[in-house]
């Protein structure tokens, strides 16, 4: 397929770019700073701003899905706005270019324990809390969204960069769940590699499933 990719100089979309390029897609990568992503075979160098949704629509006019791994920054100060007027502009300019297939990195914030969203626990971290507030505020707008044939990939609770699931790198296998956490039978969190848990997410893609849901992955 040709797959518009947004996110694919992040930690979560290089491992998505790489694992698109393993199976032979091609791939239009979004970027705001063109001069500073290296030439790649089969990669298609566009520049854009993903917060403009008439900037989205150019760049993804054609393709057969998109995948996004957006993220506003989590240093950003204003994480909050930014992360929700690119997630609408992205779904707004994919929308007008008339495209179907809508996969997109979420967050774990928006998990259920107990009945409660993680993000709303006493417990979730402050640091990241803006953040994955707008993540969880995506996930409701998007689950409202008709349009589009949209999947939600929330990461294991314990995915991080520094996490020691990451030194696995790509094994190929996960679990998949569905709106609760997956956890290790001792009890703690689960966790996953960002290379596995783009094999989910192109898995996804690959065979068109989890259309219209959400769905999450750990070892």
């Amino acid at each position: 397929m040709k797959v518009a990719l947004i996110g694919a100089t992040g930690f979560v979309g290089a491992a998505v770019l790489q694992e698109l390029l393993n199976r032979g897609h091609e791939v239009v990568a979004l970027v705001r700073h063109p001069e500073k992503f290296p030439v790649r075979e089969h990669v298609q160098i566009i520049k854009a701003d993903v917060l403009q949704a008439n900037e989205v629509e150019r760049a993804v006019a054609g393709v057969d899905a998109v995948v996004s791994a957006f993220n506003a920054g989590w240093t950003n100060p204003n994480i909050y706005a930014d992360f929700m007027q690119g997630s609408r502009a992205i779904v707004q300019g994919v929308k007008a270019a008339g495209v179907k297939r809508y996969i997109v990195v979420g967050g774990a914030g928006s998990l259920y324990v107990n009945g409660q969203q993680l993000v709303d626990s006493p417990e979730f971290p402050a640091a990241i809390k803006p953040g994955a507030t707008a993540a969880r505020d995506m996930f409701t707008e998007l689950q409202k969204e008709a349009a589009l044939d949209w999947t939600l990939l929330s990461p294991a609770v314990g995915f991080h960069g520094s996490s020691a699931a990451q030194a696995q790198g790509r094994t190929g296998q996960y679990r998949t769940g569905k709106d609760e956490p997956l956890m290790q039978a001792d009890g703690t969190p689960g966790d996953i590699s960002a290379a596995d848990l783009a094999v989910a997410l192109i898995d996804a893609l690959d065979r068109n499933t989890h259309l219209r849901e959400r769905f999450t992955v750990a070892y």
